[in-house]
């Protein structure tokens, strides 16, 4: 299975084509609106201005899990992030990425090690998961690493298509 293949909603309810993406570089964020890191959102907007013309996207997941730190509606959620932070990027539905209904998305992320080796579970909200065009997943960055941060933007610039 292509990590493309999993099926997701945006977060208006319409059927997300994942694989539009297929050639882009992609950084897919677990996130909330009432989080101590949800300021995160200023530095994923900035990426996706800096990159987006280079074939870049941040794909932003809400997920409830952590604390019901995003416990809004599809509506309510969107318009925290654009009034507040200004995002354009994509959101998705609000999905579980842990346990046993864990989305297939997450499944796949999360076999995937970060910089220390280790894989699994998701820690927290924002966590990053850089994917390379065509789909594969080439770094995980936890969720207290800045969305800016040097190694971030490395790994970034590193797999543009463009």
């Amino acid at each position: 299975m292509s990590l493309f293949d999993a099926s997701i909603a945006n977060l208006d309810g319409t059927a997300a084509d994942l694989h539009a993406f297929d050639s882009n570089a992609v950084l897919i964020v677990n996130v909330a609106s009432k989080c101590g890191l949800t300021p995160q959102y200023e530095g994923l907007e900035r990426l996706q201005q800096r990159y987006a013309d280079r074939g870049f996207t941040v794909l932003g997941v809400p997920c409830n899990q952590f604390m019901g730190q995003e416990p809004g509606t599809p509506e309510e959620i969107a318009t925290f992030c654009s009034s507040t932070y200004g995002v354009s990027f994509p959101l998705t539905e609000k999905i579980d990425v842990n346990g046993d209904d864990r989305h297939a998305l997450y499944a796949e992320l999360t076999a995937s090690s970060d910089a220390a080796g280790e894989a699994g579970d998701i820690q927290w909200n924002f966590e990053k998961f850089l994917v390379a065009p065509g789909g594969s997943i080439v770094g995980r960055f936890r969720p207290t690493v800045d969305p800016e941060a040097d190694e971030l933007v490395a790994a970034i610039e590193a797999v543009l298509p463009s």
